[in-house]
């Protein structure tokens, strides 16, 4: 419960018309996608960078937990008010464009736009910003920023913190800060911006952001392979992209998702494939594209891929991406409970990875269906079970406590895009030694010793 003198006092900051704190607003900013839910005490949406630092100069000064939200799209609790205090909703007020510089080819934005908003605006001036989360139609910058997410496009262009230049943000005290430039070069200093990326809000609220462009392709071309086997799809995998071409998107389909697909929506799928990577590639020759679907197709086929199929237009294209967008609403033929974790490992380990958790579905009798980014070694793995059952709920959570472990055996880390936020901080041991996590403690304390930034994500 927030006292009236906190009330007052925040309103006559941002305006009565910009901060509540009933029922309605509590709910409404109860939840993200992980569907856990703890309502705030207060919805503030501040109106601009002043407003941001005022507001967490008072809260600072009073001891009242922030925590800043972009779209609520997340899917380990990164915006959640775990120990109540105030949302700050940047979506509202703060979502402009303010900058696309065509001479250094640059976008500056402010936290709150929508990730395809900013992909539409550049296209329109024949650049590209690559990042394309899933979420990408809802999803803000500042949260893709503050979880550094990826999309399909990752294996050749890379993830969000591959395009962030500068940062402007307030820090817990309320002093506003600059880390970066809009230099394609620059040493001086620490790498601050380094920081605030992936740092899930407790560190510092992002106001504006500048995002490097790229020239946009001017085409693309879009190809299936099927496999016998997922072991065999992931060795195509790793060796595609060591044969001297990089797809935009290497994506697979293990048989258990094949099979949900094609019960959901009868697409003609080859259900009886242990899996099917789906791949674009780009260029602006269609020499460029040809030398590079012919590779791809001489890898997947030396690989044991028994059928190739290249899509001729943008319909054939969107055809075979069906599949890969609507996999994870599909699987849920396999349980009312999906516990889905986005693992990543080097590429080369990923038949091994897939083995093994192979082996773990038969040890605890759970379908595991697993789907994603195979082209940046990212998987997406979903423990299916009966949420309404207790103990099939216990035994879900004991496989992925089993998987992530296996994961960190083979080099890899606990997520890939979608971050660490409630539920991944229990698994922070298993992946950084004492020494590591107490250096994150330092960071954080660094920047935030009161602890009023989103406190208990990433186990800080």
């Amino acid at each position: 419960m927030i006292k009236q003198e906190h009330i007052k006092n925040l309103k006559a900051i941002v305006g009565e018309e910009n901060f509540y704190h009933d029922k309605a607003h509590m709910i409404a900013y109860s939840y993200d996608a992980t569907r856990e839910r703890y309502e705030p005490d207060a919805v503030i949406f501040p109106r601009n960078e002043e407003d941001v630092s005022k507001i967490l100069r008072y809260c600072n000064e009073n001891g009242i937990v922030i925590v800043p939200r972009g779209a609520g799209s997340g899917f380990t609790g990164g915006a959640l008010p775990a120990n109540g205090g105030i949302v700050l909703a940047l979506e509202k007020h703060m979502n402009k464009i303010l900058e696309i510089d065509m001479d250094n080819m640059v976008a500056v934005v402010q936290p709150g736009v929508i990730n395809m908003e900013l992909q539409k605006a550049v296209e329109a001036k024949g650049l590209f910003y690559p990042p394309d989360p899933a979420s990408q139609e809802y999803s803000t910058i500042g949260g893709n920023v503050s979880e550094n997410a990826g999309g399909m496009r990752a294996a050749k262009y890379g993830i969000t913190k591959d395009y962030v230049m500068a940062i402007r943000a307030v820090l817990p005290n309320g002093d506003i800060i600059r880390a970066g430039k809009k230099t394609i070069k620059d040493v001086a200093g620490y790498n601050i911006a380094g920081i605030l990326i992936a740092s899930e809000g407790t560190l510092a609220v992002i106001t504006e952001i500048t995002l490097k462009l790229i020239a946009k392709p001017k085409r693309k071309q879009t190809a299936m392979g099927v496999f016998p086997t997922v072991e065999k799809a992931m060795e195509a995998v790793y060796k595609t992209m060591a044969s001297g071409v990089t797809p935009v998107a290497m994506e697979f389909l293990d048989n258990l998702t094949i099979r949900a697909v094609e019960e959901k929506f009868k697409k003609g799928l080859p259900v009886e494939a242990g899996a099917i990577l789906i791949t674009d590639v780009d260029g602006n020759l269609p020499e460029e594209l040809s030398y590079q679907m012919d590779v791809i197709e001489r890898v997947f086929k030396e690989n044991g891929c028994t059928q190739f199929k290249k899509a001729a237009n943008d319909e054939e294209s969107a055809d075979l991406w069906f599949a890969r967008r609507n996999a994870s609403q599909s699987i849920t033929i396999y349980g009312s409970k999906k516990i889905n974790e986005d693992i990543t490992v080097p590429r080369s380990v990923l038949p091994e990875l897939l083995r093994r958790i192979d082996e773990v579905s038969k040890k605890y009798g759970v379908k595991v269906p697993c789907f994603g980014h195979t082209g940046d070694g990212n998987v997406h793995t979903n423990v299916m079970v009966d949420g309404s059952d207790k103990k099939q709920l216990e035994i879900g959570h004991k496989a992925i406590e089993e998987i992530f472990q296996i994961t960190v055996d083979l080099g890899g880390t606990l997520s890939g895009e979608h971050g660490i936020g409630l539920s991944k901080a229990p698994f922070m041991h298993m992946a950084f030694t004492k020494e590591e996590i107490n250096l994150f403690k330092a960071i954080k304390k660094a920047f935030d010793p009161n602890n009023i930034l989103n406190p208990g994500k990433m186990a800080l």
